[in-house]
Parts: C-alpha cells; structure tokens; sequence
C-alpha cells in the first residue's frame, strides 16, 4: 500500500529514420498546426512562426468549428481534421523526417475521446505516440477508468533516456514520433503571445532561480516528493541553480523562480511569479481540465499565465500514479541543454492523459556557438557547379561541434559532414587514485561509449578498487561512491581525452568536478500497518525499535487503552510519542513523518503508514536500524517484518558524481559542391545548421540569401494590393509575370503553403483573403514552371497584416513633386489617410478629403487647378 496505490484525485475531498538525428530543435523541426476558423489560432501561430523563424511550409492549416471553447474531439475527428492532413502534409512537403516537433495553436481540442466514451487521452499525447487505451476501471460501477493501471503501449521509451529523441521515439504511425505541445488560453491570444515571448527570450538565459519543490501536507497528491532528493543532487552537480523542497501549501508567494512543482488541491500563484524558460505543473485530477473544471484546482494554464513557458496537467481523472505526471528530473534535463518539449517527453513515462502546454523550443540553458557563410554575400549570384564554405566555433570545449547539415528554403538538402566518435581515441577515468582506459571502437555511439565504459567501471577487478558503481543515461554516467567511512568529497575524480593511435580526436570526456559530491538527503524508511477484519482490541499495541549507529537501543510504543481503537490512531499515537521522545530529538535520533490514515480514501477497516527518517543528512546516518512489532494474537500486519536500515533511498545517500561524453570539433571549417541546376532558378535561402555533439544537439544556424540563374527563364512578383504594413480586410493582390511565353504552370505560395496556382498562362494576377492569412507576417513568393520543366522562384516579399487599433503606425515622410502637387509617402495599406492643405504658412491647414491606398507608397495628385503651397497627410484613425 505503498505509494504506488491508486488514489482518485478528482474531487474526492469535496464529494528519424536513419542517420537523420536532429533534436536540439529550432523553427527548422518544428510544424506549426493553426485553426482556420479561429482568428486567434491564425494569429498566434503567426506569431509563433515569426519568433521562432518557422518555414512558411512548416504551416499546417486545419478547419475545426467550436460551439465554446476548444475542449474535446473523438478519435475519428482528430483523424479526419488533424492525423490525415498531417500525416500528407508532411509526405507532401519532404518534411517526414525533418519534424521533431508539433505546435498546436490555440482553439484545437485538447481532449481526444474514443467512441465508447471511456478512453480520454491528450491531443499531444496522441500526437507523440497514439491513441492509447485503457483497461479498465478498478473501482465499483466502471467510475474513473482514467485511474486504470496503465494501457499497453503506453509506457514511453523515451522517458528518462536522455537520448536523442529519434533514436528513442516511442510511436510507429507517420504522424507519431513528434514532441507535441499546444500553446492555448481561454480566448486571450495576449497571454498565448506572451508564453511565446517567454519562450524565445529564455533562450541561453542560464537563469539562477530556485527551483521549488513542493511536499504538500495532502497525502494524495504529495507523492511526488520520494523523487524530489535524486532531482536536487543531480541539479547540484550541474551547479546552475537551486532546487528547493518546500513544505508551503499555498504557492502565492515564492517570488520570482525558475520552476514549481507541487501537489495541492487548492492553491495559487498570485505573487509568484516565472522567468522566462521556467516549468511548473501541480499534480491533481483536473489540472490538464484547461477550459472545462470548476472544481477552483490549480490548473497548467494558470502556471503560463505567471509566466512560465511550459506546464502539464492531465485531461481525465489519473489517480496519482507517479509515471503520468513530471518527474522532477525535467529540470536537470534543461540544466543539461535540452529543450522544454524533450525535458518534459523525457520525464513522463506514461503520458497518455496528459497535455503538454507552452513553447517547445525554450531551452534557456542551451549554448549555441557562432556560424557564418565564407565569403557569401546576401543575393550572390551562382549558377553551374559552384563551392561554397562555412565556418562554426562551438560555444565551449565540452560543446563540440559533431554534424553539419544544409537546408535549402526550409527543407533539409544534404548531410555535409557527420563527425562520429573517434576510432582509437583514448578515453581514462581515474578514481579514487585507480585508472582505467578505454579505446573507442570503429562504429561507436556515444551511447555504446557510455554503455561500455559504465561496464568497465563496474567490473569487479575495477569497483572493488575503487567503491564506486557506475550507471549509463544515454551520454552521461553517473557514479555513485558506495562506502560510508570516507566522505565522498575527499574521493577524486579525473578524466582525461586523448587521439590515442586515432586518425582524428573527436572524442571527449568531462567530468561534473574533481571529487564525489556528498549528499544533503536524508535517509528514509517507509513502515505501514495493515488492520485485520477487527478493530484493535484493548491492550493492543505497536512498539517501534531503534538501534542508533552507535549501537544505543530507544524503544517507543503505543497501546490501545480504548482511544486508540482503529490502525490509523494507534498508529498516530505511536508518532507523537517518536516526536516528544528526548533520546530521539538529537542528531543521532530520528522523527516519523508522512502519517497517512488510509480511512480517508474511503478503505474500511483502514491502514495507516509512516516515514522514519533520521535527524542527520547522509548515507551514514542512515545505517540507525527500525524494528515495529505489534501484540499478539495480532489483528493487524506489520509491513515490512524486521529490523532494516533507514536507507529505502540509498541511491540519494550516496556521493554522487557524472561523467559526460562528446564528440566532434570546437572549429568546424567545411567546403562543399553544390550544383545549382538541381535547384530552380531565382531567390533561395540556404542555412547550414551545425549541432552541439551530445545527445542534447543545440543547433547553430547560419543563413544567406543567395541568387541562382541557369539558363534564360526568370519571372517577377508583384503586389498589386498590399503593403509591408497592410490592415486585415484589404484583399491581397499578386502579380507573376514570366519572361516567356511557354509556361506550364504559376503557382503561389505564402504561410501554409501554396496559396492558387495556374496553368499555361505566363502571367496570371492572384487574390489571397487576408482573413484566410490571419494577423501577423507573411511571407509571399511564386514558383514558375516553364514547358521545359525549368523552374524560377521570385523573390520573397513580406507583408505584415494588422488591426488599427493595436497597430501603431511609425513616423513617416512625406514628399511632394509638382507640377501638378503630387504627394507620396510609405503607407499601411488598407488604412485611411487625411490630406489637409493651405496656400500660406499663416493660415490653418484645412481638411480636403480622405483616401486608403491598396499599397504602398501611396500617392495623391492634386486636382485643384489652384494648387495649395503647403500640403500635410496624417492617419485619420
């Protein structure tokens, strides 16, 4: 009856394939899902899409009515309106392997439900790894089968494995394997701007806010804090901030912080306040219930709405099984680099329920180097076969530089070079003054590196030497010191990286400092007492054994005289008289905490359990043995039998240590050919991207606008309706003209793709609703196909569509030629401008009329056949 027991939580006190590896994640991977008939999906993924540098192709429009708020979907709905279209899409566009990540943007369900009515599963969850479904309800009547052990399937591969996510995705359909996250708000898009703001301004931050950790006095939803030491130690190791167990209950006032998470029915977060890349969920029922729940629980929009980047709840009733919420252990994950989406796909192991909500690029403790094109200026002309170069610098020796890949307006192009872990590089780890050596095989990974040294590390020739054991998480390894007579800050730890008999040194080793870290955790040891079919009977007792380490005995027990007649009483009784023992307040005491009377879960006759936890932090102190027995002939068990050691967390007592593999160069200089005749001619975006050689793969990108003419076919675009500022309601108007008559086909393109196209026309005049657009940037341009097959792109133009209100117009110019007067100036399309005029200085400028230019720059004529001397133009709203 562990923790492990499911406990409803809802209201029950109020009644790639291949070498293709990207992670790291930029716009590049990322595809930005916006509904159609929302103007608020429209304009936040626009917005999205503008911050995060998302190709205008990475757009995926869907057409979803809501009679309310975005709340719920069948299977068959999600299927028909967002899996079908995507999983095309993304064939369609060359992006299958190109996409780690999925942002669904405001007014979508975030609730899938199958046909029965029973199965309640997250938008995103279905999204990273299919629909999965229950067993079965454990309680009477079918109630609550969200609270069903967890569904086949479901367990998720990437949970913990700090891996590089395609080589550890957990789904097997076309549209799965994609990080999902949705940014959303109960119809405010200024707080969804504001999550993507937060976001992207965390990016590289490295923020030194305390992380809280919050150990509740409500027994059903606290069950995170067993977890919370490994988190604390581990984020101590990265030594980039504070992690903080806290007992508060009510979270309003934990002033600024870099994340929360906790475990409360009722709570707030009034005067607390994120940074920006921050992460904070509270475990409860409702807590994923974004837009449909009364029940006044802290839900994961309101963690966005402090400010923080991203948050989780569950979308049915869970009990609360650990594996469906956060670990703590998300935070370490971004200490190490990685975004926000992989951090929290990497610490929910089971995350069906569960929806994932904030920007999934944030990633406020990646370090991106610095990259440049070699003597490529912007538009440079190529043509035939032509040799471009690049040059990267990582940001650190321990963050080489291990792959670069080439990206052609969006889609990845080619590999250009792909540095592995150096064959025969030599890797020596030296602990406790006991060295090892390792030499790298052909083909190895740095997971295989790590998987092979932590078993070299823990050979007994080896261990036995040097008392340490050794674990493999993807390319990191942590090392535990597992004697208790030496503090494991006095034990030191080296590492060091050679070529070895190598051809190239691109393989290396870092260790988290030079000597174990000791602990801060306490030792811990779980007790419970389980009724039989009766009360307790009079005379009934519990007495609890303690053998100090020093070999001292204090026994405490606890008797029913007739007051304590039921488990959970005697039990209580038994940890009042622990607390006010005099032999157990010192440090080499002990206290009981955690009570749990499990009558208030509804079980008749009801258990009871305890924590024993000593008074001093560490793994020594722990080594204070318990004993509970009860009377005889016994009603009751007690679990479990025996004397045992307060050391259930021997793990978090242990001086810890990591060790950290890559590979890869610091300065990455490279040339390649590239023959521009495979690509169309006219405007193209070419960006290198290079990747951080860990498992976390932090991208540098760099990008030039280059120029491509082969052969005599080219074509313009125009915008004959428009403007870089443009009002939403002016219909956008496009001109292509080609410069040949022997055309097959015009097609225009903007944000979702192509936008209409025509054929065996070498002009043709294009209309685009700025409704269908949505507020925001966009980009337009046109591919020209000849008879020939021979392609010209024009290049792009961006238009910016806006309201007025909130839309600001900036100062501007006015200039005047004449005869007769013409005036013109840099105008926002679509809006009213006033033109006033008088014939003199001295006298007051008076009102001639209004206009609303279709572009820009607007111009105005005078007709007056007495023209004015002194002209002025303002907006007239």
């Amino acid at each position: 009856m562990k923790f492990g027991h499911a406990v409803w939580l809802g209201y029950l006190f109020l009644c790639l394939s291949g070498p293709l590896l990207w992670a790291g994640g930029s716009g590049l991977n990322v595809v930005v899902v916006v509904n159609g008939t929302s103007t608020n999906s429209l304009q936040v993924g626009n917005y999205y899409c503008e911050r995060r540098q998302v190709p205008p192709n990475n757009v995926l429009r869907i057409y979803w009515t809501n009679s309310g708020p975005a709340t719920s979907w069948a299977t068959s709905d999600m299927t028909n309106v967002l899996l079908a279209p995507l999983a095309s899409m993304l064939t369609s566009r060359q992006l299958t392997n190109q996409i780690d990540y999925l942002v669904l943007s405001m007014d979508i369900p975030y609730r899938v439900i199958d046909q029965f009515g029973t199965n309640k599963d997250s938008t995103t969850s279905a999204l990273f790894y299919g629909f999965k479904t229950n067993f079965g309800s454990p309680y009477p009547n079918g109630a609550y089968p969200g609270c069903a052990s967890d569904p086949p399937g479901s367990s998720n591969s990437y949970a913990g494995s700090e891996m590089i996510f395609r080589q550890s995705a957990p789904g097997n359909v076309t549209w799965s394997n994609i990080m999902a996250t949705m940014i959303t708000s109960s119809g405010d898009f200024t707080m969804s701007d504001t999550v993507i703001d937060q976001g992207v301004n965390s990016d590289a931050t490295f923020p030194s806010q305390t992380v809280f950790l919050e150990k509740s006095d409500d027994p059903a939803r606290n069950v995170r804090f067993p977890t919370f030491d490994n988190a604390i130690f581990n984020a101590r190791l990265s030594g980039y901030f504070p992690m903080q167990q806290t007992n508060n209950d009510y979270l309003g006032n934990l002033g600024f912080t870099h994340g929360l998470q906790s475990g409360y029915y009722f709570s707030y977060l009034a005067l607390t306040a994120f940074v920006p890349g921050a992460m904070g969920d509270n475990l409860t029922s409702a807590s994923g219930y974004l837009f449909d729940d009364g029940s006044g629980q802290l839900h994961a929009t309101d963690f966005l709405a402090a400010g923080a980047s991203g948050s989780y709840g569950t979308v049915d009733e869970p009990c609360n099984y650990l594996q469906k919420f956060p670990s703590p252990q998300i935070y370490f994950y971004q200490s190490r680099g990685f975004s926000l989406a992989e951090c929290y796909y990497m610490g929910v192991t089971n995350p069906y329920q569960g929806i994932l909500v904030g920007e999934a690029l944030a990633a406020p403790f990646a370090a991106p180097g610095q990259g440049t094109w070699n003597s490529l200026p912007p538009y440079a002309l190529l043509s035939g076969t032509t040799n471009l170069s690049y040059h990267f610098s990582a940001s650190g020796a321990m963050r080489p530089i291990s792959q670069a890949d080439l990206f052609v307006d969006g889609v990845w192009f080619q590999t250009l070079t792909n540095i592995p872990p150096g064959t025969n590089n030599n890797l020596t780890i030296t602990i406790n003054g006991v060295q090892t050596n390792y030499t790298v095989p052909a083909g190895a990974t740095l997971a295989s590196i790590g998987t092979a040294l932590t078993a070299r590390l823990n050979a007994n020739s080896y261990s036995n030497l040097t008392k340490a054991a050794a674990w493999a998480h993807g390319d990191r390894i942590e090392l535990q010191y597992t004697i208790t007579n030496n503090l494991g800050s006095h034990v030191p730890i080296s590492v060091a990286s050679t070529i070895g008999t190598g051809s190239a040194f691109t393989t290396f080793l870092a260790a988290s400092g030079s000597s174990f870290l000791d602990t801060t955790a306490f030792g811990t040891h779980y007790l419970e007492v389980d009724p039989g079919s009766i009360a307790p009977a009079i005379g009934s007792w519990l007495l609890l054994t303690i053998t100090k380490t020093n070999g001292a005995v204090v026994k405490v027990g606890s008797t029913n005289s007739g007051s304590f007649n039921t488990i959970p009483l005697l039990v209580s009784n038994l940890l009042n008289m622990v607390s006010s023992n005099p032999q157990l307040t010192g440090p080499d005491g002990c206290n009981a905490q955690d009570f749990i009377d499990y009558g208030n879960f509804g079980y008749n006759p009801a258990p009871a359990s305890f924590n024993l936890l000593p008074q001093s932090p560490g793994w020594a102190a722990s080594f204070m043995q318990a004993t509970l027995t009860g009377s005889s002939p016994l009603y009751f068990s007690v679990l479990p039998a025996g004397a045992h050691a307060v050391q259930d967390n021997v793990p978090d007592l242990r001086s810890r240590a990591h060790l950290y593999l890559t590979q890869g160069v610091t300065n990455l200089s490279g040339s390649f050919s590239l023959n521009t005749a495979n690509l169309p001619n006219g405007y193209h975006d070419l960006t290198v991207v290079a990747y951080e050689g860990s498992h976390v793969r932090t991208q540098t990108r760099a990008t030039q606008t280059v120029r491509i003419q082969n052969g005599a076919l080219a074509a313009t675009l125009s915008v004959l309706s428009g403007a870089s500022n443009t009002v939403m309601g002016l219909p956008l108007q496009f001109s292509v003209t080609a410069n040949t008559s022997s055309i097959s086909k015009i097609e225009l393109f903007g944000t979702g793709g192509s936008l209409g196209s025509v054929t065996g026309q070498s002009n043709a005049t294009f209309t685009v609703s700025s409704s269908l657009m949505g507020l925001g940037l966009h980009p337009f341009y046109a591919v020209v196909t000849g008879n020939t097959g021979a392609q010209y792109r024009t290049a792009t133009t961006w238009i910016r569509l806006v309201t007025i209100p909130p839309f600001v117009e900036p100062p501007f110019s006015l200039t005047m030629t004449s005869p007769p007067p013409r005036l013109s100036w840099p105008a926002t399309a679509g809006r009213s401008y006033d033109i006033l005029s008088s014939p003199n200085a001295t006298q007051p400028l008076q009102f001639r009329l209004s206009i609303i230019p279709s572009n820009s720059p607007a111009l105005w004529i005078e007709t007056n056949g007495s023209p004015e001397n002194f002209y002025k133009v303002r907006t007239s709203n």
